[in-house]
């Protein structure tokens, strides 16, 4: 049978400099003492820490399709210390104490994952430049302003206030009017990454099973296409894709989200653009957008606004919408003018994975044996990693300050049932849409979009 040709997914595989050839699959029934389900950031670098600590440890991953398939190799590259729920929610459902040190996990996670991966040879383009998020409207100023506020009444310093000469000297956008500016965020390759990472838990000795889709998961067990693999641990890493497993389909929403990038861009460009040390960027729009200069030189640049597909549903096909696409070009273009010239050489996209009340978690069920780690809304680049030494450290029963940490057994509410769950996701898309045309119109702040942030739980 010839081999999937997995070139085309994105701009990052296309220029991950390595073969994407599938490992062979699951030969047929084996026993191992934990199976990870899923070859992404999640899977893999909880293998990656689990194989450090216990060489003697036998751990399989079992991936449907390559490492990094989905969303570890197609994000926008934001290793960031981004936890999708506000620290202000942390606080009102844990207390400060917990979101602070949340807060302090996911700022390590950002040092951490530059610290290994230099250990571990795994180039992948990390540059620490952290993230500027400008504000191009009056409104958006004021969210600014109200996000600095916010942090620094719950004790979080290191958001800082841009003045708008200062936010144009980091990110010359047009029309800016200031910004925030974070040093807790390193632009990586989100593939070079995840393929890094699978060549060296394999190096180690785990077993990495490509092209081998999960059937069902259960209790000491994973059921796949190829045979039966026993665990005593199995571990479920699979994010977007959950809600294909049975009994998973309203534990996250899958939602899209989709990116361009242009063709290398000239030294005229960037002397005009800044992003001198790589810093990622956003605004302060309701639909997100997300963006890096590559280490390349090219704009990558993303952002939300694919809609959700009834019934959970996920197919490639899903991973271009063009109105989507000419979207995100506009913006860009509205942003940088001297872009409109450039080619764009890629566009793609993929699901994310979204629960009910925008809170990621992680957690091992000692009566089960059945671990889980998601619900990143986007965010899972640095908070995979963290997912990762957690899974790790409640495997070996380790009584450390990761197990501690609030997001350890949180247990997010299922979605509802099919067709609310399409009308709520999709109403929210199109109110958050709306807002941000009105506001670049030159409108007041839009009481739906934050009535119905709250509604969904973000």
């Amino acid at each position: 049978m010839q081999a999937p040709d997995y070139r085309g997914l994105s701009y990052w595989h296309d220029t991950v400099a390595e073969s994407l050839t599938p490992r062979p699959a699951l030969p047929g029934d084996v026993d191992v003492d934990v199976a990870v389900v899923g070859a992404g950031y999640t899977g893999l670098w909880t293998a990656a820490y689990l194989s450090a600590a216990d060489p003697a440890l036998r751990i399989a991953v079992l991936e449907k399709e390559i490492a990094g398939f989905g969303a570890s190799g197609r994000n926008g590259g934001w290793c960031s210390a981004l936890f999708p729920s506000s620290a202000a929610k942390v606080t009102r459902l844990y207390g400060r104490a917990h979101a602070l040190a949340l807060e302090r996990a996911m700022r390590e996670t950002v040092d951490e994952v530059g610290r290994v991966t230099s250990q571990w040879g795994v180039d992948c383009h990390f540059a620490k430049g952290g993230t500027v998020v400008v504000a191009r409207t009056p409104v958006q100023l004021d969210r600014a302003r109200a996000s600095v506020d916010e942090a620094r009444s719950l004790g979080f310093g290191d958001l800082r206030m841009l003045s708008a000469a200062e936010a144009v000297d980091m990110l010359g956008a047009t029309s800016v009017l200031g910004g925030t500016y974070t040093p807790h965020c390193a632009a990586i390759h989100p593939a070079r990454l995840v393929r890094g990472l699978a060549s060296v838990v394999a190096a180690r000795g785990v077993a990495i099973y490509e092209q081998t889709p999960a059937i069902r998961l259960g209790p000491g067990v994973v059921e796949t296409a190829h045979g039966r693999v026993r665990a005593e641990i199995v571990v479920r890493a699979t994010e977007g894709y959950s809600p294909m497993l049975p009994g998973y389909r309203r534990v996250v929403a899958p939602v899209y989200s989709l990116m361009l990038a242009t063709a290398p861009l000239p030294a005229a460009f960037w002397d005009s653009v800044g992003l001198a040390r790589r810093e990622t960027f956003s605004d302060f729009r309701h639909v997100i957008i997300y963006g890096q200069r590559t280490a390349d030189d090219r704009l990558a640049f993303g952002g939300r606004g694919a809609p959700y597909h009834f019934g959970s549903r996920v197919r490639a096909s899903y991973d271009r919408e063009p109105a989507v696409f000419a979207e995100l070009w506009r913006v860009l273009r509205a942003m940088f003018p001297a872009v409109a010239s450039a080619a764009v050489t890629h566009t793609w996209g993929g699901p994310l994975g979204v629960s009910r009340d925008w809170f990621a978690s992680v957690g091992l069920d000692r009566d089960t044996g059945l671990a889980w780690a998601g619900g990143y809304v986007g965010d899972g680049v640095g908070t995979s990693n963290l997912a990762g030494r957690t899974l790790a450290d409640l495997i070996l029963r380790r009584d450390t300050e990761l197990v501690r940490l609030p997001w350890v057994g949180h247990r997010s509410p299922r979605w509802e049932p099919e067709p609310m769950r399409w009308l709520e996701v999709n109403l929210g898309l199109r109110v958050m849409a709306s807002a941000d045309r009105g506001e670049e119109r030159g409108g007041e702040p839009s009481r739906r979009a934050a009535l119905f942030g709250r509604f969904l739980g973000h």
